[in-house]
């Protein structure tokens, strides 16, 4: 609910400006719920105002699903400056040449995109963007894995290390799992294929590009196998049943799980996360320049803003996701002298950082990274494994028809209250005219 009423409130707020603002001078942003300290936006004004003299506006939009947001730019009906997809449908966009290069040229202004860790660079140079570097056209923002969220009350540590606990009958309607196809098939593909990882005859990354008919049947059945115990499919709320204990185990994104656990504490319940020892899939939220935008100059300072070492730490703190930028200020941030155990995360913050007390869940040690893949784009194939999801989850219509009848239903929505607001109009103004009769 929450999030309805932020999108709602995010596309009032867009009319009212859209049709007052100097478009030459307003900075449309299209990023998702929850991701943003909100405060920053009206310091990036200040901020743009300081380095180029130039007054800018901000409008800023919410979106849920991937695909839903590249629906809105593919159409070329939407003319946002600045938008935050994840790595393979950045893939999809480099292919389909729907971005432009971002100027990393900003003369007297300090070029902040040289914070960001070497390792996302590298991870960014994997992207297929048929012959394009996406390191050219995509900068990071935030990081992170997938795995299992736990309660330490009823789900030990080794029943968190695997994924075959979701076949496990004595969780059975206490699992919850993110309803992220590409990120749940990434995941349970790794498990299924432990075997062929092991001899060698595979690679996590050439694992990462197969969405054959084979592996996309292997996914759906074991899925369909765990659907008896799953209590749910969710896109937010997951983390809120762990926290309330109506859920043992939730299939999360680690951004998800530090601020249930945190928030968690509160109240008195342990959770904890883990990826588990098969492997996962290691994720990333970068910013584009769309091919319509029409404020390029302000989208490329807010994504140079975006890399300042406070402002990440800001939206770190905000969100609880991890930044991308990898500075000596951010990793002293987030050290915790509390801990007991070291991590070695001297991939992303160089060396050093080879045993640094930091969160394990923000900043997964070097071995557990290297267990981890980055996903890619499945091109033509997504409509199959987007109909193998709705499958599983017992939708006898495909995802696609359903997303385009939840628009339909929004768009009657708005038409039905600027109708009633209409009518509401008239009977105002007749009623004001007979008063004035009568008198």
């Amino acid at each position: 609910m929450k999030r309805f009423i932020l999108s709602l409130l995010s596309i009032f707020a867009f009319v009212a400006v859209a049709y007052s603002a100097d478009r030459a001078h307003t900075l449309k942003i299209y990023n998702w719920a929850d991701y943003i300290d909100l405060s920053v936006l009206d310091d990036f004004k200040v901020w743009y105002k300081e380095q180029t003299g130039e007054e800018v506006e901000v409008v800023y939009q919410l979106f849920d699903i991937n695909e839903i947001m590249l629906a809105k730019i593919e159409k070329g009906k939407e003319d946002f400056d600045v938008v935050c997809p994840s790595e393979y449908i950045i893939e999809r966009m480099l292919r389909n040449d729907m971005l432009l290069p971002i100027n990393k040229e900003f003369g007297k202004t300090p070029n902040y995109l040289t914070n960001i860790s070497p390792y996302i660079i590298d991870c960014f140079n994997k992207i297929d963007g048929s012959g394009k570097n996406a390191n050219d056209y995509a900068v990071g923002y935030m990081w992170g894995t997938t795995g299992l969220l736990y309660n330490t009350k009823y789900v030990s540590e080794e029943e968190a290390s695997t994924w075959a606990t979701l076949h496990n009958e004595k969780f059975r309607k206490r699992i919850f799992v993110k309803d992220a196809f590409r990120d749940v098939y990434s995941t349970i593909l790794i498990y299924l294929r432990q075997e062929e990882l092991a001899s060698g005859r595979l690679t996590l990354d050439d694992l990462m590009r197969d969405s054959s008919d084979e592996s996309i049947a292997d996914v759906e059945a074991f899925l369909k196998q765990a659907k008896r115990l799953v209590a749910g499919w969710e896109a937010d709320f997951g983390k809120e049943m762990m926290t309330q204990e109506k859920a043992y185990i939730n299939l999360s994104w680690s951004g998800d799980a530090v601020w249930a656990i945190e928030e968690a504490a509160t109240v008195g319940v342990s959770l904890d996360y883990r990826v588990p020892k098969e492997g996962s899939n290691v994720w990333f939220d970068g910013w584009v320049i769309p091919k319509y935008a029409k404020n390029v100059k302000a989208a490329s300072y807010f994504i140079n803003f975006m890399c300042r070492p406070d402002i990440a730490i800001r939206n770190m703190d905000e969100i609880g996701y991890v930044s991308v930028v990898a500075t000596p200020e951010v990793l002293e941030s987030r050290i915790d002298d509390e801990l007991e155990a070291t991590v070695d995360a001297s991939y992303f913050f160089g060396e050093g950082a080879e045993a640094v007390k930091i969160d394990p869940v923000q900043y997964p040690d070097r071995a557990v990274v290297e267990r981890c893949a980055m996903m890619h784009d499945s091109g033509d194939r997504t409509p199959k494994m987007l109909e193998m999801w709705a499958r599983v989850k017992g939708n006898d219509v495909p995802l696609w028809n359903w997303i385009v009848i939840g628009i339909s239903l929004v768009a009657v929505l708005v038409w039905l209250i600027h109708r009633a607001v209409k009518k509401h109009q008239k009977r105002s103004y007749r009623s004001k005219r007979a008063r004035k009769t009568k008198r």
